[in-house]
C-alpha cells in the first residue's frame, strides 16, 4: 500500500488548494500566498491572472518564469513553488461514526487512520466495514474491499489496510440488531412527533378537547 507516488510534484492543483512563491529577486511574487480562486486562477500585482487549475508545481513554474521574464524584463528569476494548503483532494468516511463526511486527502491515508480519525460509534458492525473506490468510467464497476477493523485493531492485523485514493468511500454499517433499531426509529420518529405534546380530555360540556402546540381546537 505504500508503493505510490504522492510527491508534490505529480500533484495536480484545484482550488481551494494554496500555492506560495518563493523568487527573492522579484519582491512582487516573493513570499506571496495564494489560493486558487473557483474559476481557477491566481492574480499577482503586476503579472495579471494566471491560470493554474489542472496543473502541477511544475508546470506553474514555468508559467510564472514566462510572466516574471516578459513584464519584470529579467533574465536570471529562480522561482520556487510550494504547496501551502491541500484542499481539492478528499475522501469519504460515512455511517457509524462519530466524525463522518469528507476528510482531507494527504495521500498516506490509510483505512485504519481514517477509521481511527472517524471513531466508530457502538452501532458499527467492525468487521463488515467496506472501502468503495468509485470508477470514473461508467463502464468499470466500484471495486469495493471489505476490511475487519476488530481484527487490526485486537490482533495488529494490517494486511488489509488498504492506502486510500482520492474520492475513496469508506462505509462503515450498522450491525443488523443496530440496522433493525434504525430502522424502527425511522418508522416511529414521524409518528411521535406528530402526537408529541397533543392530548385530549373531557370538557365540562362533555366535549372532547384536543391540546396541541399551544392551541385548543
Amino acid at each position: 500500500p505504500y508503493k505510490v507516488d504522492v510527491t508534490a510534484g505529480n500533484y495536480v492543483l484545484q482550488p481551494p488548494d494554496e500555492i506560495e512563491v518563493h523568487c527573492s529577486r522579484v519582491p512582487e511574487i516573493h513570499m506571496q500566498r495564494q489560493q486558487i480562486r473557483p474559476d481557477g486562477k491566481i492574480s499577482f500585482e503586476g503579472l495579471g491572472e494566471i491560470e493554474v487549475a489542472g496543473k502541477t508545481v511544475e508546470e506553474i513554474v514555468k508559467i510564472l518564469r514566462a510572466k516574471v521574464d516578459l513584464y519584470m524584463l529579467t533574465e536570471d528569476n529562480p522561482i520556487d513553488v510550494r504547496i501551502a494548503v491541500y484542499r481539492s483532494k478528499v475522501y469519504y468516511v460515512l455511517g457509524q461514526v462519530y466524525l463522518p463526511g469528507p476528510k482531507m486527502y494527504s495521500g498516506r491515508d490509510t483505512v485504519l487512520s481514517a477509521i481511527a480519525e472517524a471513531r466508530v460509534n457502538p452501532m458499527a458492525w467492525v468487521e463488515r466495514i467496506q472501502v468503495i473506490r468509485p470508477s470514473e468510467n461508467k463502464n468499470i464497476k466500484p471495486e469495493i474491499f471489505e476490511v475487519n477493523f476488530e481484527r487490526m485493531r485486537v490482533h495488529g492485523d494490517t494486511s488489509k489496510n488498504v492506502l486510500l485514493q482520492e474520492g475513496d468511500i469508506i462505509y462503515v454499517p450498522p450491525t443488523v440488531l443496530a440496522a433493525l433499531a434504525l430502522k424502527i426509529e425511522e418508522v416511529i420518529t414521524p409518528i411521535a412527533r406528530a402526537f408529541s405534546g397533543v392530548y385530549i380530555y373531557e370538557s365540562m360540556s362533555g366535549r372532547r378537547e384536543y391540546y396541541g402546540g399551544g392551541y385548543y381546537r
